[in-house]
C-alpha cells in the first residue's frame, strides 16, 4: 500500500520469516555457524532456543536452504501431539507411507529407512520446532529414537528448536540422560539498541530503500524500549509507524508519532501482559517516592492557580511531564525485565554446560580414582563439599 511513496520493492516489515531479510546480529551469526558446524560434524543433538519472535524459524529457515544434497531432512512443526502421532509425522515427512501402521510398525519402518540412508551415503536429520511443547514424557520418546544406530555411527541426528521454557524442561533430572546427548547449545538473545537500529535500516535497505524515511531523535529509543529488542515487534510497530507516515504524507519519523503507535498497538494486542505503556509501571521505590513528591508539587500549584499565582498553560505543561516521565521509569522498568529474562535462559544453558564439563572430567580421571557422581543438589554444591 505505502510501496511506491516511499520507493521500496517490497514491504520491508512482514511478519512472514523471510531468510532474504535475515539480519545476522552477533548472537544469530553465533546460532547459524553452530547449527551449520553440528549438521556438518554430525553431532548428536543440537539445542536452539529464543524468545517468541527473536528470529528462530527465520534461521532454520535460512539452515534449510543451505543444506547440502545428502541431507535428508524431517521437518516438525506441531508437537501438540501424542508419542504415535510424533513418529507418524516425522515418517511422513521422510516420505514414507504411514497409513494403517501402529507404533511398533512405525519404528520398525523409521529404523529400515535410517539403515537404507546409511548405506545410501545420505544423513537423514529429523528438526523438530515448536519444542516446548514436548512433555517430559514425548522427549524421552524422541531421546530414544537417538538410539537408532549402527556398530560404528549413529543414524539420525536430532535438532531441537524451542522458547526458553524448553531449556527448564531440559532441566529436569528425568532427562539426564537427554541433555548429555546434546552436543551443541545456542540461545538467541534480543537485540541491543544499536542492533534494533541497524536491523531496522538493514530491512529498508533490502526493501529498496534505506533512506525512506527519517526517524527523529530519540524514536528509535522508544521502539527498542518497548519492543525489548524482539523481531518481530520490531517489525509491527515499524509496519505500522510507515502506515501511519504514509496517511500523513511525512517521510519522518517523531518520537510523538511512534507513542501514538505503541499505544495503539499495545491497547489492541497486549503484548507485555499488563505492563502496557498506557498503564501503571512497576516502579522503584526511588522512582515511586520522585513521583509522588512531583504529584504533590502539581497539588499545591492546582491550589493556587485560583490566586492566579500560576498560569493554566504552566501547570498543563507540568501534568505532560510527569505522564512523559512515568512512561520513561515504564520503559526502563521492561528494559530491565527483558535482561533479567535472558539471564534466566544463560543460568539454565549454564548447567547444561556444568553437566558436560562433569563428564569430561570423568573421562580425564579415567585411569584414576573414578569421581563420584554428583549428589542431585548440583554440580556445584559437589565440587564446594
Amino acid at each position: 500500500m505505502y510501496e511506491e511513496f516511499f520507493g521500496f520493492t517490497t514491504k520491508p516489515f512482514e511478519l512472514v520469516p523471510d531468510p532474504e531479510f535475515l539480519y545476522l546480529s552477533r548472537v544469530h551469526k553465533k546460532a547459524i555457524t553452530y547449527l551449520e558446524y553440528g549438521i556438518r560434524e554430525r553431532n548428536g543433538f543440537l539445542l536452539i532456543t529464543g524468545e517468541i519472535g527473536s528470529g528462530k524459524t527465520t534461521i532454520i529457515r535460512n539452515i534449510l536452504k543451505s543444506l547440502d544434497e545428502q541431507v535428508t531432512l524431517s521437518k516438525i512443526f506441531n508437537t501438540k501431539v501424542t508419542s504415535e502421532q510424533l513418529l507418524a509425522m516425522i515418517n511422513d515427512d521422510f516420505g514414507l507411507d504411514v497409513a494403517g501402521k501402529d507404533k511398533i510398525a512405525l519404528l520398525r519402518q523409521l529404523n529400515e529407512f535410517l539403515v537404507d540412508e546409511f548405506v545410501a551415503g545420505r544423513q537423514p536429520v529429523i528438526l523438530i520446532d515448536e519444542a516446548q511443547n514436548l512433555d517430559i514424557d514425548l522427549l524421552e520418546e524422541v531421546r530414544l529414537l537417538s538410539n537408532l544406530e549402527t556398530d560404528k555411527s549413529k543414524l539420525v541426528q536430532i535438532i531441537l528448536v524451542g522458547q526458553p521454557e524448553l531449556r527448564r524442561t531440559l532441566a529436569n533430572d528425568r532427562l539426564r540422560q537427554l541433555r548429555q546427548r546434546i552436543c551443541i547449545s545456542c540461545h538467541i538473545d534480543h537485540l541491543s539498541k544499536a542492533e534494533v537500529e541497524e536491523y531496522i535500516f538493514h530491512r529498508l535497505e533490502k526493501a529498496g530503500n534505506r533512506t525512506a524515511v527519517e526517524f527523529g531523535e530519540g524514536a528509535i529509543d522508544l521502539i527498542y524500549l518497548f519492543s525489548r529488542g524482539v523481531p518481530r515487534l520490531i517489525n509491527i510497530i515499524c509496519d505500522f509507524l510507515l502506515l501511519s507516515a504514509f496517511v500523513e504524507e511525512k517521510k519522518v519519523i517523531c518520537t510523538d508519532l511512534v507513542k501514538e503507535v505503541i499505544g495503539e498497538i499495545e491497547s489492541e494486542s497486549k503484548f507485555w501482559g499488563d505492563e502496557s505503556v498506557d498503564e501503571k509501571p512497576r516502579m522503584t521505590a526511588a522512582n515511586g517516592k520522585a513521583l509522588e513528591e512531583m504529584s504533590a508539587k502539581v497539588t499545591r500549584l492546582e491550589a493556587t492557580v485560583g490566586d492566579g499565582g500560576v498560569a493554566s498553560s504552566e501547570l498543563a505543561n507540568l501534568s505532560e511531564q510527569i505522564m512523559m516521565l512515568e512512561k520513561i521509569l515504564n520503559g526502563t522498568v521492561l528494559a530491565l525485565q527483558s535482561r533479567i529474562d535472558s539471564t534466566d535462559a544463560n543460568i539454565s544453558e549454564m548447567r547444561l554446560d556444568m553437566e558436560e564439563l562433569f563428564k569430561l572430567i570423568k573421562m580425564v580421571d579415567k585411569g584414576g580414582k573414578q569421581l563420584p557422581d554428583p549428589p542431585k543438589k548440583g554440580f556445584w554444591n559437589w565440587m564446594t563439599n
